[in-house]
């Protein structure tokens, strides 16, 4: 196509600025002296991600034993940088409008990306891995390059959706013959347009080749098994006809048993319904 992906991205100012909130949090919590209220303040003054935060955190997605009724308590519980994840987690799902309904539905779009962090948080956790929550902000940005290919090339995008279903290929295939690249590695010229952690461009870039990242193996390979157990449970879709091939490395190097998958599964399932009500694009009263 000749455009590359960090020219897709350079060429749409709002696009490639992160959400104002989550910047300003990263700030705060880079000094060292900022109080937790401090962070609770900046993100008491949106209403819509307090009311969003506070009902995930109330759900069985935590599972606390008594409610948390303010964003300060929250904070001090759950942690600042785990708050400010879960906060750019909600803010990241609308970035993004004005994409043609005919190329993906939004709701099962974001639904997917949810399952797939979701399914990312519970595997981590059954690994015991530190800060669950950076697992489930990479589940729910791993296919976000899609958006920005249905929302800038419309028409490429069509034609690549096309070529998944009549030659029964797998979309991310079909996006490299039709574009020249796919939408993984736009993802990861986003996230590093973003500044995102390196951990989170890898991860993004990788997630349907697991064994070519260098630096986060096994971040990269807990979302790519996360990934084809959101497709398998069939929770939302981003355009994605077929379950994606697991990748046998990735498995063993998440050392999930086989014995425990259908528990895995099931947990997931019960998690995702709750977040999906807790944060869902365009939340009710």
């Amino acid at each position: 196509m000749g455009t590359s992906p960090e020219a897709l991205i350079a060429g749409d100012a709002r696009v490639s600025s992160l959400p104002t909130i989550y910047t300003r949090l990263n700030e705060a919590i880079g000094q060292p002296r900022t109080p937790l209220s401090q962070i609770a303040d900046i993100i008491s003054e949106d209403a819509g991600l307090t009311a969003r935060l506070l009902r995930l955190i109330n759900s069985a997605f935590y599972g606390f034993p008594s409610r948390i009724e303010t964003v300060s308590r929250a904070v001090m519980v759950v942690g600042a940088q785990q708050i400010s994840d879960l906060a750019f987690a909600t803010s990241v799902i609308r970035l993004f409008d004005g994409i043609d309904p005919g190329l993906v539905n939004m709701e099962s779009f974001w639904k997917h990306s949810l399952a797939c962090g979701v399914a990312a948080r519970v595997l981590a956790a059954y690994r015991r891995e530190a800060n669950v929550e950076r697992f489930f902000v990479a589940g729910v940005l791993h296919d976000i390059g899609r958006l920005v290919i249905y929302q800038k090339l419309p028409t490429e995008a069509r034609d690549a959706l096309a070529r998944g279903a009549t030659e029964a290929e797998l979309l991310h295939a079909a996006e490299r013959t039709v574009i020249g690249y796919d939408h993984a590695a736009v993802g990861r010229a986003l996230l590093h347009a973003w500044k995102l952690p390196p951990s989170l461009q890898e991860v993004v870039a990788y997630h349907h080749a697991p064994r070519e990242a260098r630096r986060f193996p096994d971040e990269t390979a807990i979302v790519h098994v996360a990934d084809v157990i959101a497709h398998t449970l069939r929770l939302g879709n981003s355009g994605e006809r077929f379950v994606p091939p697991l990748d046998g490395d990735a498995w063993d190097r998440v050392g999930l048993p086989a014995s425990r998958l259908s528990a895995v599964a099931d947990e997931v399932d019960r998690q995702f319904g709750e977040s999906v009500a807790m944060i869902r694009p365009d939340p009710g009263p």
